[in-house]
C-alpha cells in the first residue's frame, strides 16, 4: 500500500459496528442457523456462496421487502461491500452505481457494470445500463458479483449485478398494496400469482409518482411484469418473462453549485426551468429461459428482444456570448431515439465424472445488438425554449458483441479451483444520415481475451482462504464516442465530420488481484473478508466540455487498492446485525493533460469515497412484526480530475423501518412505516462528475416519512 493509505480514519468509523457484532459474538449462540445462501452468478450452476472463491454476495428478499419502497436498487445494494450506490434524487439520471470504482464516472444510468435480470441483460453491448428496468417488486433476490472473476461476463463487467424474479407459487392469489410519503410520494400496486411444481406465474402492475424533493424534479413511473414458467416433463423447464417500463415527462433538476446548494438545497439551475429540462422513456421487453438436463449435464437456452424510446431535452444555451452556440447548432439540445435490442445466450454445463475431485467445465456463447436510430434536434423554436427545433443530427447507431467462453470448476480434497476464459468482441457501428455537416459514418471494433483465475484452500471447514487474478476490459460507450475530442471538437462546425464520433478512443484495460478470507465462526456468524488491487491503463475521462457538449480522452494509468469486510451475525432468534465496510484509494497513477491543464499523479478519482460503511440491526419479535435500523456512514468524495472544487463533504445518516403482518382466513393484511435520515442531516447525496458548469452537487433529502399499507386475497 502507499504511504498514504492510512489505516486510521478507516479504523475509526468501524469501532461502533465491531463493538456491536463483538459484543453479540460473545453471546450464548441461540437457536436458529445462518444460512448459506446459493448462488449462480460467476458459476453459472448452483453454489454455496462460501464455496466459491471469488467476491460474490446476496442479498434476498426479505431483506429489500420488509420496510422498504422498492422503487428504487439502493434499498438493496447499499449493504453489499465494495459497492457505492449514489441516489440521485433524479429519476431522470437513474442511480449512479459502482464498484470499486468502476463506473463512477457514468453522468446518467449505470456504466462498467453487467446488470442483468433474469437472464436478460440490462446494459447494452457497450456498457451502458439502467437500473431503472429492474423491477424490486418481483425480486426474489439480487447476486453481486465483484473483483477479477467478472471477466467471465465480457466487457464492461468491473461488476455484475443480477436480479432473480421469484416464480409464482402457492394456490391463487391476489393483492393490493399503497405506499405515501414525503415530497407527494404516492406508489400503488397490483399483483396476482400462483403455481405449483409443474407450473406458476406471476402478474404485476405499480405506478409511482412523486413531486420529488427538489424543484423541478417531479416523476411518475410505471412498471409492469407478467411471468409464466413449467415444467414440460421432469429434465426441463421453460420461462417466459415480459415487462415494461413508461416514465412521461420525467423532470429533470440538474445538479447544483456548491453555492446553491449551500443555500437552498432544493433549488435548481436557472437553465433547468427556462428549458423545462425533462426526460420520458417508453420500455417493453419479453424473454425465454429454458433448461434441460441431459444426465449429469445442463443445457441452458435464453432469448430476448426489446424497444427502447427516449426524448430528452437538455440545457444546452441557444446563445454563447450572443452569437448562435456551435453545440446546439451541431447536435442539437433535444436527443430522441428509438432502441431495438435483441441477443441469447446458449450454455453447455457438463460434469466430468473420471477426474478426481468435482471437475466441471461450462462452455457457452452470448450475442446481444442493440441498433438506435438516433435524431438530435436543436431545443427551441423562434424565441420558445425547450421544445423540439430543427433537426440537426440524424444517424443509426448500432453496437453488437459475441462472446465465446470457457470456464472450469474443480473441487480438489481442500482446495477449490476456477478458471475462465472469454474472448470479448463489441462492435460499434455509425451510419450518419444528416450530410448537411458532413458524412461521419464509421466503425470500431474491440477486442479482448479475458482470462480470469482464483484458488482456494479450506484451512478448516469453516475458516477458507482465497487468491483471485484476472484481466477486464472497458469499452466506450455510444455517449462517450459521440463527439470527437480536443481540437478536433472546436472545429466540428467547419470540418463536419471531425465534430462526430471520437473513433480514436481506446478500450481501458485492467489487471486485478485480491485475496479473500471467508470464515464462520458458529453456526450464527459469516465473515467475509478481501483485499484487492486494480491496475488500469487508458482510463475513460473527461477531456473537455465546449458550449454544452463533452468530449472523452484517454487517461493514463489509475491504481485502485482497498478491502472489503462483511458481517452477518444472528444474535438470537430475534435479533439480527449486519455490517458491509470497503476502504477504497482510488488514485491516478500517471499525469495526464485535460484541457490545457495537468492532472497530478496521485490525484483522487472523482465519485469514488475512501470509505463507506453501511450497518443495520434487526428486530423480529414474532414472524409478523419486523423493526430495522439503519445506518450509513460514506467520507467526502471529490467531483473531478483535478480535485481543485469543493469536494462533496462526508455524511453519517440512519433510518428506521417496521413491519406488521395478520392473518385472518384467507386474508392477510400489512402495514409499514418508513424514517429516514432521523437526525435531518442535510448533506450531498450524489455528485455529477465533471460537470464543466461546476453543477456537480445533487442534495439528498431532509427527514422523510412513508407509510403503506397492503391486503392480500388467497383462493
Amino acid at each position: 500500500m502507499p504511504s498514504s493509505f492510512s489505516w486510521r480514519r478507516p479504523l475509526t468509523a468501524l469501532l461502533p459496528g465491531l463493538g456491536l457484532c463483538g459484543a453479540a459474538w460473545a453471546q450464548t449462540p441461540g437457536t436458529v442457523t445462518l444460512l448459506d445462501p446459493l448462488v449462480v452468478t460467476g458459476s453459472y450452476a448452483p453454489s454455496a456462496s462460501f464455496a466459491l472463491p471469488f467476491s460474490v454476495d446476496t442479498v434476498e428478499r426479505e431483506q429489500f421487502a420488509d420496510g422498504q419502497l422498492g422503487v428504487n436498487l439502493s434499498e438493496a445494494l447499499n449493504r453489499v461491500p465494495g459497492l457505492v450506490v449514489q441516489n440521485r434524487q433524479n429519476y431522470a439520471q437513474d442511480l449512479q452505481i459502482s464498484s470499486r470504482g468502476y463506473g463512477a464516472r457514468s453522468a446518467f444510468g449505470i456504466r462498467g457494470l453487467k446488470l442483468i435480470s433474469d437472464g436478460i441483460p440490462a446494459s447494452t453491448p457497450d456498457g451502458q445500463g439502467q437500473a431503472a428496468s429492474l423491477n424490486l417488486d418481483v425480486a426474489e433476490r439480487i447476486e453481486v458479483l465483484r473483483g477479477p472473476a467478472s471477466a467471465i461476463y465480457g466487457s464492461n463487467a468491473g461488476g455484475v449485478i443480477q436480479m432473480f424474479s421469484r416464480d409464482g407459487s402457492g394456490a391463487p392469489k391476489v393483492g393490493a398494496a399503497t405506499t405515501v410519503g414525503s415530497d407527494g410520494f404516492v406508489k400503488n400496486r397490483l399483483y396476482g400469482e400462483g403455481g405449483n411444481d409443474q407450473a406458476g406465474f406471476l402478474l404485476d402492475a405499480s405506478r409511482m409518482n412523486t413531486d420529488g424533493y427538489r424543484d423541478h424534479s417531479a416523476a411518475r413511473r410505471d412498471q409492469t411484469f407478467a411471468k409464466v414458467h413449467v415444467r414440460p416433463d421432469e429434465d426441463s423447464r421453460l420461462a417466459l418473462i415480459a415487462s415494461t417500463l413508461e416514465q412521461n415527462g420525467t423532470q429533470d433538476p440538474l445538479g447544483q453549485s456548491w453555492e446553491a446548494y449551500r443555500h437552498d438545497p432544493r433549488s435548481v439551475a436557472a437553465v433547468a426551468e427556462q428549458y423545462d429540462t425533462r426526460k420520458s422513456i417508453h420500455h417493453q421487453q419479453l424473454g425465454m429461459n429454458y433448461e434441460r438436463a441431459f444426465g449429469d449435464a445442463t443445457l441452458q437456452f435464453n432469448l430476448y428482444g426489446g424497444q427502447r424510446s427516449v426524448i430528452q431535452y437538455l440545457s444546452i444555451p441557444r446563445r454563447v456570448n450572443g452569437k448562435p452556440n456551435p453545440g446546439n447548432e451541431r447536435g442539437g439540445g433535444v436527443v430522441d431515439f428509438d432502441r431495438a435490442f435483441h441477443g441469447g445466450t446458449l450454455r453447455w454445463i457438463q460434469p466430468i465424472t473420471r477426474a478426481p475431485g468435482e471437475l466441471s467445465l461450462t462452455t457457452g456463447l452470448d450475442y446481444d445488438q442493440s441498433r438506435d436510430a438516433r435524431r438530435g434536434f436543436q431545443n427551441f423554436s423562434g424565441d420558445t425554449l425547450g421544445v423540439k427545433g430543427e433537426l440537426r443530427r440524424k444517424e443509426t447507431d448500432t453496437a453488437t458483441s459475441l462472446d465465446p467462453y470457457l470456464q472450469a470448476h474443480w473441487q480438489l480434497d481442500r482446495w477449490t479451483f476456477d478458471a475462465g476464459l472469454r474472448h470479448s468482441s463489441m462492435r460499434m457501428e455509425v451510419d450518419d444520415r444528416f450530410l448537411d455537416d458532413g458524412d461521419s459514418s464509421g466503425s470500431k471494433t474491440y477486442q479482448r481475451t479475458l482470462p480470469s483465475f482464483s484458488a482456494m484452500y479450506a484451512f478448516t471447514p469453516e475458516l477458507q482462504g482465497y487468491v483471485s487474478l484476472g484481466k477486464a476490459v472497458e469499452t466506450p460507450t455510444q455517449a462517450e464516442m459521440a463527439y470527437a475530442s480536443g481540437a478536433a471538437a472546436s472545429g466540428a462546425a467547419a470540418s463536419g465530420a471531425a465534430g462526430a464520433f471520437n473513433f480514436g478512443l481506446q478500450p481501458a484495460t485492467s489487471t486485478q488481484y485480491e485475496l479473500g478470507l471467508k470464515a464462520r465462526p458458529d453456526a450464527q456468524t459469516r465473515v467475509n473478508l478481501a483485499v484487492f488491487e486494480i491496475r488500469t491503463r487508458d482510463e475513460i475521462v473527461v477531456d473537455a466540455a465546449n458550449n454544452g457538449r463533452t468530449s472523452y480522452r484517454n487517461a493514463g494509468k489509475t491504481l485502485r487498492r482497498g478491502l472489503e469486510l462483511s458481517l452477518q451475525r444472528e444474535l438470537d432468534p430475534h435479533w439480527q446485525a449486519n455490517l458491509a465496510y470497503t476502504l477504497l484509494d482510488a488514485t491516478y497513477d500517471q499525469a495526464f493533460e485535460q484541457s490545457g491543464a495537468v492532472i497530478d499523479k496521485g490525484n483522487r478519482l472523482p465519485g469514488v469515497p475512501r470509505n463507506n460503511l453501511f450497518a443495520e440491526l434487526l428486530w423480529k419479535p414474532r414472524p409478523s412484526i419486523s423493526m430495522g435500523l439503519e445506518g450509513q456512514l460514506r467520507s467526502k468524495v471529490q467531483v473531478e480530475d483535478s480535485n481543485q472544487s469543493h469536494a462533496a463533504p462526508g455524511y453519517a445518516v440512519f433510518n428506521w423501518r417496521t413491519r406488521f403482518e395478520q392473518r385472518l382466513g384467507p386474508w392477510t393484511f400489512n402495514q409499514m412505516v418508513r424514517l429516514d435520515n432521523l437526525l435531518d442531516r442535510q448533506y450531498v447525496g450524489s455528485v455529477i462528475v465533471g460537470d464543466r458548469n461546476g453543477r456537480f452537487y445533487e442534495a439528498a433529502p431532509g427527514r422523510s416519512w412513508y407509510a403503506g399499507a397492503g391486503l392480500e386475497y388467497q383462493f
